[in-house]
């Protein structure tokens, strides 16, 4: 089982780094491999809603997208990380997942997910709603922890002084890797995935 941390943060080793770092180990003990993928400066424009991806099965723009789309086919989990700007997620992830979620959607659905978040003091729940949007909109079960998933301080170390936002990170981690291990003793005992009915859509102007 592996499972895919990407950090949204445009500081490599930074307070998200910090937080999803925690995340990775309680992961690791518990024998679920992991990766954890730093996008933060990477040029990644925005989704054109061009629906072209539709098409080809992938984003018309080559780039971070499509290449997070080829690390999630062998992954079983995903975990995002973003500091807050604004009392949302930065600008480069947010353009990331509108494309990686508008161009894949579909075949994340039913792969467990969590987004971890980072904060100076406030911003930290608007920015858990907004990125637990994207998973609730694929059919990925959100994992949850013992309290929101958020880690406080103004630099790495402040953030290892937050005890109780790493406990919230190692129980995230923790009960990721049971949820895996609970769908892998459901697959081998022949448990199948939720009926799929056609998708229907209705608009609210006639």
């Amino acid at each position: 089982m592996k499972v895919l941390l990407i950090n949204g943060s445009p500081h490599a080793q930074g307070c998200t780094y910090t937080a999803l770092s925690e995340v990775a180990a309680a992961l690791e003990a518990d024998g679920v491999n992991t990766e954890l993928w730093q996008i933060g400066q990477m040029d990644v424009r925005g989704c054109i809603a061009c629906h072209r991806c539709r098409e080809l099965g992938k984003c018309v723009f080559d780039d971070a997208v499509n290449q997070a789309q080829e690390k999630l086919r062998l992954c079983d989990g995903l975990i995002v990380g973003s500091p807050v700007y604004y009392a949302s997620a930065n600008a480069t992830l947010t353009a990331f997942l509108d494309r990686l979620f508008f161009s894949c959607g579909a075949m994340l659905a039913h792969k467990p997910a969590a987004a971890v978040v980072s904060a100076r003091r406030a911003g930290t729940t608007a920015t858990l709603d907004q990125l637990n949007k994207y998973f609730m909109l694929s059919q990925m079960p959100v994992v949850s922890s013992q309290y929101w998933n958020m880690v406080h301080g103004n630099s790495a170390q402040e953030v290892l002084q937050d005890q109780e936002g790493l406990q919230i990170m190692r129980t995230l981690g923790h009960n990721m890797a049971w949820l895996l291990r609970c769908m892998e003793a459901g697959k081998a005992a022949g448990v199948p995935l939720p009926p799929q009915e056609e998708r229907v859509g209705t608009n609210f102007i006639r």
